[in-house]
């Protein structure tokens, strides 16, 4: 039996305030007079974090659109840009949440490797390592910052370029900058990282690397959304650390139903990540008994509308394109339902479920 040789990040800071050692971290990547290009979320247009970036030289903060999901054609034309604008660049550094995240990572990775990186979208299709790049944070769940994907919409499908060139070289989680979030988004990125947990400790991938790292992740989002009183510092340092040991839990194992199901409300309706796994979740009884009973708690205790009826209206087509794309995503349905899975869940089977959202 081969086991998998994981890549993993290659340094991590953690602490609040360590945000402000950016300088001193970046400093030694600097390629000569080449930039350190900030892709950082549009939220923090005119905000103070923005003003605290450490620009050297040619330096450039790009604000990025994360309205959307990141498509495969906005990788490709902040890629191109880049090349057009300055040739070489020392590192691309994501700052945001889980699209921005996202979006430094592939176009770090598509600064060194040819066409779109729409043909990068599966499983090891990435030949080359991507310039340098270092994630940092601003929500907490997504687990995007330790992840070897990053999650695109392209042409056809919605698939990450899962390879070992993705993960960052550096991340910098400084809880700080999570506490400004709104209640809402905090609660779906905080989902996120919850159902990776159930869907991780759930499935047939399971091994005590991943079940380590799962039950505490599991135990934090436990603690901030149903236990405590109020939202504070301790919940803000205790949910980023639940997304950074939920992302690593699922390295070495995978997600299930929520995930691969969320896509095709993802690619169809452009339903952000976060929203759709709550609104596929809510529904999951028949696979997740014990975990959809508590995350409807978590709902009720923290007073989230999850919204309903967004598949009513759909055509019959508009219906296979969530199927297709669903469909594809065949390690996490084998984790989910075990290697007959097809049997299992059939086209017909599917269906009805996305009619129920």
């Amino acid at each position: 039996m081969a086991f998998r040789n994981f890549k993993m990040v290659s340094y991590v800071v953690y602490g609040r305030g360590s945000f402000n050692q950016l300088d001193e971290i970046l400093a030694p990547q600097r390629k000569g007079s080449a930039p350190m290009i900030f892709l950082v979320d549009h939220f923090f247009e005119k905000k103070p974090l923005t003003g605290r970036i450490p620009l050297r030289g040619k330096d450039s903060v790009i604000l990025v659109d994360v309205t959307h999901e990141p498509k495969t054609s906005y990788v490709d034309k902040l890629a191109g840009r880049l090349k057009e604008e300055f040739g070489v660049v020392s590192g691309i550094i994501g700052i945001g949440g889980g699209s921005a995240m996202d979006l430094a990572k592939a176009v770090s990775l598509m600064m060194t490797n040819p066409g779109s990186s729409a043909d990068y979208q599966g499983w090891d299709l990435v030949k080359a390592p991507g310039v340098y790049k270092a994630g940092i944070p601003t929500l907490s769940g997504t687990g995007a910052e330790v992840s070897r994907t990053t999650v695109l919409t392209g042409p056809t499908k919605k698939l990450g370029m899962n390879s070992d060139f993705t993960p960052f070289d550096q991340i910098v989680l400084d809880p700080e900058l999570a506490g400004n979030v709104p209640a809402n988004q905090r609660f779906y990125t905080g989902m996120d990282c919850y159902i990776h947990c159930i869907e991780s400790l759930q499935g047939t991938y399971l091994n005590e690397f991943s079940k380590s790292y799962g039950e505490k992740a599991l135990q934090l989002c436990q603690r901030v959304f149903l236990e405590k009183k109020i939202w504070d510092e301790e919940s803000d340092d205790q949910l980023m650390m639940a997304s950074y040991a939920g992302g690593m839990s699922i390295a070495y194992s995978q997600v299930g139903v929520a995930h691969a199901v969320s896509y095709g409300l993802s690619y169809l309706l452009g339903t952000k990540h976060g929203v759709g796994n709550c609104i596929v979740f809510d529904k999951l009884e028949e696979y997740y008994p014990a975990g959809v009973y508590e995350f409807k708690k978590m709902v009720e205790k923290n007073k989230i509308d999850i919204p309903q009826h967004i598949t009513k209206g759909l055509t019959d087509a508009q219906f296979e394109a969530m199927i297709d794309v669903s469909m594809v995503m065949k390690p996490l349905w084998e984790n989910a339902l075990g290697k007959d899975w097809e049997k299992i869940m059939t086209r017909e089977k599917l269906r009805a479920l996305y009619e129920q959202f």
